[in-house]
């Protein structure tokens, strides 16, 4: 059984498929509360897939080492190491101008995560997933409203999406470092998939003007109000979606 925080062996077994059906369940709550590593681990199942499928006309000749995943992600986080370190440098050096050091640290800042990064991870990870075990679903004596204020009592109400055909049918509690976040998965009666994400605003009370980004292929629709942060994050050219993100923008 693995223990929290995964050490890289865990994160390695996770990447390549090894863990068992308890631990990768451990691995992806973690995951889901650690945006920053879950970014990481999907790309490097990313270049898992592409080796594997790069090589499937191949797997006839002697081993390599060097084509080893773990080989490969090993070397990317050198390379990735010696780039940070020659920043960090460049960095340094504009500080000591003073004024335009501290200019250069707020860009540094705002150039981090797009908002709500960690509701597009969440979405990726559960909300498409029927398998994946939830704190809420449609069996539970209390509607999700009532579970839901169990933990964000003082948060904007719920999105009714009822008139773009979506009601909610299971419901997550996940985590951040600023507290307790939790998804709310929508469906339709074609089995289409929204999900509604509620956390705490970010360090330094980074509350969030109304906004839309796109992922791939997911468009990530954002706001903020009573002290949270809010998502709705969907398929990005769906029309059903659409519709459903007209309705959010009703008063809410």
């Amino acid at each position: 059984m693995i223990t929290l925080p995964p050490s890289e062996r865990d994160v390695h077994a996770y990447v390549d498929g090894q863990l068992n059906d308890a631990d990768q369940q451990t691995m992806e709550t973690y995951l889901a509360a650690n945006p920053e590593l879950a970014k990481q681990v999907l790309a490097w199942q990313l270049d898992v897939q592409n080796l594997r499928a790069g090589l499937s006309g191949d797997l006839h000749r002697p081993m390599n080492p060097e084509l080893d995943p773990a080989y490969v992600r090993q070397r990317l986080r050198r390379n990735r190491t010696r780039h940070f370190a020659t920043a960090a440098v460049l960095l340094i050096a504009v500080s000591i101008g003073g004024l335009s050091g501290w200019q250069a640290r707020e860009m540094t800042l705002a150039s981090g995560a797009p908002p709500m990064a960690d509701a597009v991870q969440a979405y990726r990870m559960f909300a498409v997933n029927d398998n994946m075990a939830s704190d809420w679903n449609t069996g539970k004596p209390n509607n999700v409203q009532v579970w839901l204020d169990k933990n964000f009592a003082q948060a904007n109400r719920l999105p009714d999406l009822e008139s773009a055909g979506f009601k909610p049918v299971s419901g997550r509690l996940t985590s951040t470092e600023q507290g307790a976040a939790a998804m709310v998965v929508y469906k339709d009666e074609q089995g289409r998939t929204l999900s509604f994400y509620i956390r705490p605003p970010a360090e330094r009370n980074h509350l969030l003007p109304r906004g839309t980004r796109r992922d791939g292929e997911l468009q990530a629709d954002y706001w903020s109000g009573a002290g949270y942060n809010y998502a709705m994050v969907g398929p990005a050219d769906d029309p059903a979606a659409q519709a459903a993100r007209q309705a959010l923008k009703q008063p809410i």
